[in-house]
């Protein structure tokens, strides 16, 4: 076995205070910064918290990211992605057939974070009554199962489409104060639109979750291959079927107040491998 010690190291350590600034930034910023992959091409993507990057190697390659085998499809596509909080730097190595070892060591950019303060909610959902406890333990189960179901993959290696438009009033990554007592930080993003507006798919997958879960009401989850998922929360209406295959721009469903809401709005959210990733950067600036 030979391994191939020429790593490629990306640390970079920028940290915009202001996310709405970032977004309009990071293109500029990072547009004459080459990040390459030992052994792989990069499609698309970026190391900085919150973001997914699409590469392609050889099928017959092997891909560990922090020591753990991911999926590659039958052309060599492979994802993987960064958590809200990446403290430490991660280690991608692509083994070809001959058990050569290739290895790329990577340092996603930091980011701040917004305080967001929601007041106003039922007590219920602030602190749930002892009595739903076994319901929410049950939600988080039937959502850990469907997001890490098999799939064939779609066609997110295009990008992802907005499922809504409308005013975005929650960001990735912010922490919740709902009534003054601090919550875990928001994982998706919060789209302010009338109550029925219809959510279509960003991108092709299958659905894996139509469910009515306590705290983020009717639920779907769309799985868009290679453990990527997309859910959608809070809606009204469900238009889709377990086990559905919904093409990119299908109706999902409508858009609504259910769960712990404070209005009508989509809260939508994009996982990897059980990381959270921010929705707002795999589809780019919102054009009405």
């Amino acid at each position: 076995m030979v391994i191939k010690l020429a790593k490629y190291i990306f640390p970079f350590f920028i940290i915009f205070g202001n996310f709405n600034l970032f977004c309009s930034e990071i293109t500029s910023t990072t547009k004459n910064i080459e990040f390459n992959i030992n052994h792989a091409e990069v499609i698309s993507g970026f190391p900085i918290e919150g973001n997914l990057v699409i590469a392609k190697t050889k099928p017959e390659n092997k891909v560990l990211f922090n020591n753990q085998k991911i999926q590659i499809d039958d052309s060599g596509i492979f994802i993987f992605g960064f958590h809200r909080d990446e403290e430490s730097s991660s280690k991608l190595v692509i083994i070809n057939s001959e058990n050569d070892q290739f290895e790329t060591i990577i340092q996603p950019i930091k980011r701040e974070y917004k305080i967001q303060r929601i007041n106003g909610l039922k007590q219920s959902m602030v602190s749930p009554p002892k009595e739903l406890i076994k319901k929410i333990k049950s939600d988080t189960k039937k959502v850990k199962i469907a997001r890490s179901s098999s799939a064939v993959i779609g066609d997110f290696t295009k990008g992802f489409d907005w499922p809504v438009k409308g005013t975005i009033t929650g960001v990735y990554g912010s922490q919740r104060i709902l009534n003054d007592v601090p919550k875990s930080p928001h994982f998706g993003i919060d789209i302010s639109v009338p109550n029925g507006t219809k959510v279509i798919a960003p991108a092709s997958g299958t659905v894996t979750l139509t469910e009515d879960l306590y705290y983020s009401g009717l639920t779907v989850i769309l799985n868009h291959g290679l453990n990527l998922n997309s859910t959608f929360l809070h809606l009204s209406e469900i238009n889709v079927k377990l086990g559905d295959r919904v093409n990119r721009g299908s109706l999902i469903g409508f858009s609504g107040n259910t769960g712990r809401s404070t209005g009508p709005h989509l809260d939508w959210r994009i996982d990897w491998n059980g990381k959270r990733l921010d929705p707002e950067m795999l589809a780019g600036p919102m054009k009405q």
